[in-house]
């Protein structure tokens, strides 16, 4: 790979695409910004290819393409299936390589940077797989009536102008049993699609393990060898705060950052460009005293990421075990990769893989207050009720709660989503470009909506709509 610090060429190029002026931002923050589109494509395309199997030149040019304004010309790519990995390039200037570490999922190359902790290890001492009871057979659901099929041809319908959806999959789970699905071409029941922020609902439960086994207090210090000097103003923060995003690290800004500006951000940049997350998290300073500000920033989960890692056993094998073992099994999760970064952290913030089934089992589990469909409870009793409860300074714009976006609490993002459709004690995982599972208790009902949207506020116009009409459609069966 070309070394990126001293690329001034590059960095003459970035410039003249309207990237931004290395006097203004500094050298070093351009190499970053460089790498992201080169290593974002390879690792969603490389997941794309091999961990869900996805037409790789379709992915490419809904998923990816839209993504690198104006350096959109300017990527190339090569899949080696022999391989198994996938090379980009920038203009030829900037390079990068993605591999497929099979149950680890994808992750970029860093050559010199890669950090030492990773250790993945074979899967032949994973617990044997739980029998838990099918959510429906191996064939498409079809709508239990008319109606329910119109909603769900509403949620695929494509404006005649743009922008585009891309909605890849449907999900109704009624009374715990699908009552009607619909997928994309080229995707199936077992399809694994991306759920990027639904990932931090899945972080979440992981935290309600350790602390139904006594291994983590979510209101004591968050165990970070970083902040443990007594004098460190990050040493108070708890993974309370950390989980509701009101820790006051001055990581990034997701909610804000949208389009090509994302390179810029610096959750992007650790994302795709660092091997070891978790490193440059605990490194960041703070804006704001813990529990003063709620800030949308990855950098939050990522070190929950670590925590868990660090609980489970200390590598990527113990954690991929410990996942397994306490979470993807029990609760029936049959198509699911969550990936991990150099550092063996699991990427606890955007890339759980899954197929729409299995992300409708998890919204499942939550409607049951964390108990399996075989009874068994997984999550501490009032679990459930602590991560659907309001983030108050979350209250004005967002409705956060704990590591799921929430109508309760009554919050003017609530308000506005329940005057849309939704039910005033729903609450849901929710992802970037329109990935929703959304539970509804007072209705027994889960709804699952992936794509790749490119409309307005993560596709929420038409996932009201879609709550609306099946709301209404199930009612109609009396």
């Amino acid at each position: 790979m070309i070394s990126l610090r001293y690329n001034w060429k590059l960095a003459s190029t970035l410039a003249c695409l309207g990237s931004a002026a290395a006097a203004f931002i500094g050298r070093d923050a351009l190499a970053r910004a460089a790498g992201v589109p080169v290593h974002f494509a390879s690792h969603q395309l490389c997941s794309a290819t091999f961990v869900a199997g996805l037409d790789p030149t379709q992915f490419f040019d809904e998923a990816i393409r839209p993504k690198l304004g104006p350096l959109r010309g300017l990527i190339r790519y090569e899949i080696d299936q022999r391989r198994r990995e996938v090379r980009t390039s920038l203009a030829g200037l900037v390079e990068s390589r993605a591999v497929h570490d099979g149950p680890f999922g994808c992750r970029v190359l860093h050559p010199g940077r890669e950090a030492r902790f990773f250790r993945g290890e074979a899967d032949d001492d994973l617990p044997a797989a739980a029998a838990v009871p099918p959510l429906a057979g191996p064939d498409v659901v079809a709508p239990v009536n008319a109606k329910l099929a119109e909603a769900l041809e509403h949620a695929f319908a494509e404006s005649e102008t743009g922008p585009r959806r891309f909605t890849k999959a449907v999900v109704v789970l009624h009374k715990g049993r699908i009552v009607g699905e619909r997928y994309a071409p080229g995707v199936t029941p077992a399809t694994p699609l991306i759920g990027w922020s639904m990932t931090k609902s899945v972080t979440n439960a992981l935290l309600g393990i350790l602390v139904r086994d006594g291994k983590l207090d979510m209101y004591e210090p968050a165990p970070i060898a970083e902040w443990s000097k007594p004098a460190d103003p990050r040493r108070p923060i708890t993974p309370d705060q950390l989980l509701r995003m009101t820790s006051g690290l001055s990581g990034g800004d997701s909610a804000h950052t949208s389009g090509f500006s994302t390179i810029f951000d610096p959750d992007t940049q650790m994302e795709y460009d660092m091997a070891d997350q978790s490193a440059f998290a605990a490194s960041i300073g703070q804006r704001a005293r813990p529990g003063q500000e709620w800030r949308y920033t990855n950098c939050n989960f990522v070190l929950l990421s670590r925590i868990i890692r660090d609980l489970a056993g200390g590598d990527a094998g113990a954690a991929r075990k410990f996942i397994a073992r306490e979470l993807f099994e029990p609760v029936g999760f049959q198509n699911a990769t969550l990936e991990y970064d150099s550092a063996g952290v699991p990427l606890g913030t955007i890339h759980l893989w899954a197929s729409a089934r299995d992300w409708a089992r998890f919204g499942l589990f939550y409607l049951r207050d964390g108990v399996t469909e075989n009874g068994r409870r997984i999550l501490p009793e009032g679990w459930v009720d602590y991560s659907a409860k309001l983030t108050p300074p979350s209250a004005d714009e967002y409705g956060y709660g704990a590591g799921f976006w929430t109508q309760r609490g009554n919050s003017a993002a609530a308000r506005s989503r329940i005057a849309g459709g939704f039910p005033a004690d729903s609450f849901m995982a929710a992802g970037s470009q329109g990935q929703y599972a959304i539970v509804m208790p007072s209705q027994d009902l889960v709804i699952v909506k992936i794509g790749w949207a490119y409309t307005a506020n993560d596709d929420r116009v038409a996932v009201e709509r879609l709550v609306r009409e099946t709301i209404a459609a199930l009612h109609s069966e009396g």
